[in-house]
């Protein structure tokens, strides 16, 4: 897939998440990488053969003081572990899509299990 087209999947992705939460979304980028670093798969003990759709860096709002002026949180989208994942277009923006929501939930203060945990709640209320 050409990046232009992956990019347009990652905006619907983020206009996808409610305007309430798109509106306290704060100091963050959300950025696209065609693959996770060596030493990002390292910092997540995650195998070189192993791999990850996105990646959340930052303070979460719920652990945030005044900071001042700082660098933003940063969320990375990684495109070509998406892509060798998926079977299809349609997975790619649904894999897209998801990433989206998940390292956002991390943005918000939530840690892996309760993401987890919200995904799962997710998944049975689309199945319905």
């Amino acid at each position: 897939m050409q990046r232009f087209e992956f990019e347009k999947l990652v905006k619907k992705g983020i206009k996808a998440v409610p305007k309430e939460f798109r509106k306290k979304l704060q100091n963050l980028a959300i950025v696209i990488e065609d693959e996770p670093s060596l030493e990002q798969l390292k910092k997540l003990r995650i195998s070189k053969e192993g791999s990850l759709f996105g990646l959340y860096e930052g303070v979460p709002q719920t652990k945030r003081g005044n900071y001042g002026m700082v660098l933003p949180d940063k969320i990375t989208i990684f495109q070509k572990p998406i892509e060798r994942f998926a079977n299809s277009p349609r997975d790619v923006r649904d894999f897209v899509k998801n990433t989206i929501w998940h390292e956002i939930a991390h943005h918000f203060g939530m840690d892996e299990r309760q993401v987890r945990e919200l995904e799962a709640k997710r998944r049975k209320k689309v199945k319905h």
